[in-house]
């Protein structure tokens, strides 16, 4: 059997089940039955003509977890945020672990969306909100909805300004081998409200693990969002993440993506102008190497005037490593006087590295400012020689071109511990000593 059929199949006892997901049991079949006649994305396709499933797909997954795992915290700090106050929504296997986590409904929402589907305060902002912007007819989007259960709520109510960052952490164990995570997460900011994000997926498993995540987030009016995703799992984790943001006017959404390792990493991050005068940014750092996959899909969608939006992705590719960068801005006739920046940069470490990079304009509007770019390059020997020549190790020359190379991504992160751990972890990855904090 092979995973699209034992999914069908899963589904079923899924269905059965008593719990949160019974809330959502229209939605829930509607969607199974877009993947059912879909089934996982393949090459044929456009938007994955560079990424093949076709391992994950011939894999033996679980849908349910066989046993709760309580995990203690010297097991797992090290993915932990830890010298900054935060709160924290930790799930283990697919399971809420309460030890490990912080919410609060202390004048913001920071807690479990099984919570938010079964509780009846929480059902307006569900019933407004909840699958509205998620792309329904992609396959694998319809398979997280139709396996709704848990997942991240947080809401934030008119002119608040959440205090302390949210850490957004799964876990996945070897005591539930083989698992296939969808968690669901719905953030909403309402006006004037401001919050700062980091999420992390992350195996402590040696075995094959598959997260397909769906994230739903709506800022309204001069909402402000800024939202870190730390990629850096093991060489048997997959995830694909697809992150769906919707603005309304004067909001600003940031979203940094820091994809450091894991077998397959597949990003799709989509962003709606609803109004005029949205500012939009997007930006990322990949640093992988061995057989490593990450491909990057951006989607901004400029549908009112007098808006911004900005991407900048840098590419580090070792040995056998592959990247994939398509980025498409679409600019409406009615988005008149938009400005949309775009570019790509990335260096191939090695013969046998490769990026396929695919920067994309639609312009239906007269009176804007449009740019994109890609490069695609080595390292410049003159700068790596005139570094040797000053009695810096070529190992070390390396890291510190490759460094200056991804440093401007990392100027613009606005959470101090998130930074350090970004420069640890390229330290690291280089295998160098950068010797000095951004």
């Amino acid at each position: 059997m092979d995973l699209k059929e034992t999914l069908l199949s899963s589904y079923l006892a899924f269905d059965a089940q008593d719990g949160p997901q019974r809330k959502l049991q229209n939605e829930r079949a509607a969607a199974i039955e877009v993947f059912e006649q879909q089934g996982f994305p393949t090459k044929k396709l456009e938007d994955w003509k560079y990424t093949s499933l076709r391992t994950l797909t011939k894999t033996n997954f679980s849908v349910f977890p066989k046993e709760e795992v309580n995990l203690k915290l010297d097991e797992v700090k090290q993915y932990i945020l830890q010298d900054v106050d935060t709160y924290k929504i930790v799930f283990v296997d697919g399971i809420y672990n309460a030890y490990l986590s912080e919410t609060t409904h202390d004048g913001v929402d920071v807690c479990l969306l099984s919570a938010a589907l079964t509780k009846r305060k929480f059902a307006p902002v569900i019933k407004k909100y909840f699958n509205q912007i998620a792309e329904k007819e992609a396959s694998l989007t319809a398979l997280n909805t139709a396996f709704t259960k848990e997942g991240a709520y947080i809401y934030v109510p008119e002119g608040k300004v959440v205090e302390k960052p949210v850490q957004i952490i799964h876990f996945a164990t070897d005591k539930n081998p083989n698992m296939i995570l969808q968690p669901r997460n719905l953030i909403v900011l309402e006006k004037n409200a401001e919050i700062q994000i980091v999420e992390r997926h992350q195996s402590l498993t040696s075995g094959a693990t598959f997260t397909n995540v769906v994230t739903e987030i709506f800022t309204e009016q001069n909402a402000q969002l800024d939202y870190y995703k730390i990629q850096n799992d093991n060489s048997e984790a997959s995830l694909v993440d697809s992150t769906f943001i919707s603005q309304q006017k004067h909001s600003h959404a940031k979203v940094h993506t820091f994809s450091f390792g894991g077998k397959l990493t597949r990003n799709n991050l989509n962003f709606y102008h609803k109004a005029p005068e949205i500012n939009s940014t997007m930006k990322g750092i990949t640093l992988i190497e061995g057989k490593q996959f990450v491909d990057h899909h951006t989607l901004v969608h400029h549908a009112q005037p007098n808006s911004e939006s900005h991407q900048d992705y840098k590419g580090i590719y070792a040995e056998n490593a592959t990247g994939v960068f398509n980025g498409k801005i679409i600019v409406e006739k009615e988005a008149q006087k938009t400005n949309a920046f775009q570019q790509n940069n990335n260096i191939l470490m090695d013969d046998k590295a490769s990026i396929n990079t695919k920067p994309q304009l639609e312009i239906f509007a007269d009176d804007v400012k449009c740019s994109h770019g890609c490069t695609i390059g080595q390292l410049d020997e003159d700068a790596l020689f005139y570094l040797q020549s000053r009695g810096i190790p070529k190992k070390e020359a390396r890291g510190l071109l490759t460094y200056a190379f991804a440093n401007n991504i990392l100027q613009s992160v606005q959470i101090d511990s998130v930074k350090k751990r970004i420069n640890k972890l390229i330290a690291n990855k280089l295998g160098v000593n950068i010797g000095f904090d951004v």
